[in-house]
C-alpha cells in the first residue's frame, strides 16, 4: 500500500524539476520545441549514461553529481511527451507560460500513473538500489530508441509515451531515495 509520504515526496521532487524547467525557460526559452523525439531520447541517454559512469567510477572530472542528471531526465522525458502530442516545429512556438502549462499537465499525468502503479506494485521501488533504477531507465531509453528506429511502431509493447512516463517516474523515485539517504546520514 502506498504511503502518504510517497505522494508528498513525489510532488516535492516534481516541484524541484519544475523550478529547473522554468529557470531553463527563462535562460533559453522553448528552444527544445525544435528537437525531434529521437534527439530528446538521445539527451536522456547521455544523462543516464553519465549517471551510470558516476555510479561506477570514483574519479570525476566535472564537479556535478547525479541529482541534476535525474532532474534532467524528468524534464527531457516531459519534453518528449509534449513533442509527441504537439509535433516538432521549425521555430519555437510556445511561450514560457504555455510550455510550463504543458509541463504541469504531463507531470500531473505521470504522478497519477505513479499512484496507480505504486499501489499495484506495493512500493517495490523503495527496496531497490538507485543503481538498479538507473539501469531500468537505461533499459527504457534503449527500448525507446528501438521503437523510434522502427518508426514508432510496436507489435505488442507500449508506445513511446509510456516509456517516457516510466523514465519520469523512475527518475523521481531515484531522487526520493537519494534524498532519504542524505536525510538518514545527517540524522546519524
Amino acid at each position: 500500500m502506498q504511503t502518504k509520504d510517497t505522494k508528498t515526496q513525489f510532488k516535492a521532487v516534481l516541484a524541484r524539476c519544475r523550478r529547473m524547467f522554468v529557470d531553463k525557460m527563462k535562460d533559453y526559452g522553448p528552444a527544445w520545441r525544435i528537437l525531434r523525439t529521437p534527439s530528446i531520447t538521445d539527451q536522456i541517454f547521455i544523462k543516464v549514461k553519465r549517471i551510470r559512469t558516476l555510479q561506477t567510477t570514483a574519479e570525476r572530472l566535472v564537479d556535478e553529481g547525479v541529482e541534476p542528471e535525474f532532474v534532467g531526465i524528468v524534464n527531457y522525458a516531459a519534453m518528449g511527451i509534449i513533442q509527441l502530442r504537439l509535433g516538432v516545429v521549425d521555430q519555437p512556438d510556445l511561450t514560457a507560460e504555455s510550455a510550463t502549462e504543458w509541463f504541469d499537465k504531463v507531470t500531473t499525468e505521470a504522478y497519477e500513473l505513479m499512484t496507480r502503479k505504486n499501489h499495484d506494485y506495493s512500493e517495490a521501488w523503495r527496496d531497490m538500489r538507485v543503481s538498479s533504477i538507473t539501469d531500468l531507465i537505461m533499459s527504457k531509453v534503449l527500448r525507446t530508441k528501438s521503437i523510434e528506429d522502427h518508426g514508432g511502431k510496436t507489435l505488442v509493447s507500449e508506445g513511446l509515451d509510456a516509456n517516457y512516463y516510466d523514465m519520469i517516474n523512475y527518475a523521481v523515485f531515484a531522487l526520493i531515495l537519494m534524498n532519504e539517504e542524505v536525510k538518514n546520514e545527517t540524522e546519524k
